[in-house]
């Protein structure tokens, strides 16, 4: 792995969806290279995204206690991009430009202003660049 990445939050609900064992293990092992290296980043929307999903859409949902033993040991130590007026402005313009959805616009401008070189998402173009930035999708 070169550089930091940027995980999108369907990876990290990957992680933690039995259904599909292929996609599982991507994600497993993506997410554990980058944490062992030091070099994985997410922003509060991912955290706030994977919060709904776990609590509503798993088939055995996670408990508060499971989240909170989660985001102190997993999620937040990885999360370096917080609400500011500058993301919020950097996601409007990544929209207009990409014509992304706003909230793909959001987890964008996020991962540009981490400093994230590759951005996992099973979601967005799949090799697209944008700025220093190359979007991949790891399950093709």
């Amino acid at each position: 792995m070169k550089g930091r990445v940027f995980f999108d939050t369907n990876i990290l609900i990957y992680c933690f969806e039995y259904s599909d064992t292929r996609k599982q293990q991507v994600a497993l092992t993506l997410v554990s290279q980058a944490l062992d290296q030091g070099v994985g980043v997410i922003s509060w929307q991912v955290i706030q995204e994977f919060y709904n999903v776990a609590l509503h859409k798993f088939k055995m949902p996670l408990s508060v206690r499971a989240l909170q033993s989660l985001t102190s040991e997993f999620l937040y130590p990885m999360c370096s991009v917080f609400p500011t007026k500058a993301v919020w402005e950097e996601a409007l313009l990544l929209q207009q430009q990409t014509q992304y959805r706003y909230f793909d616009s959001l987890i964008l401008a996020s991962a540009l202003m981490s400093g994230a070189e590759t951005l996992y998402s099973e979601d967005l173009q799949d090799g697209r660049q944008i700025g220093g930035l190359t979007i991949q999708n790891p399950f093709n």
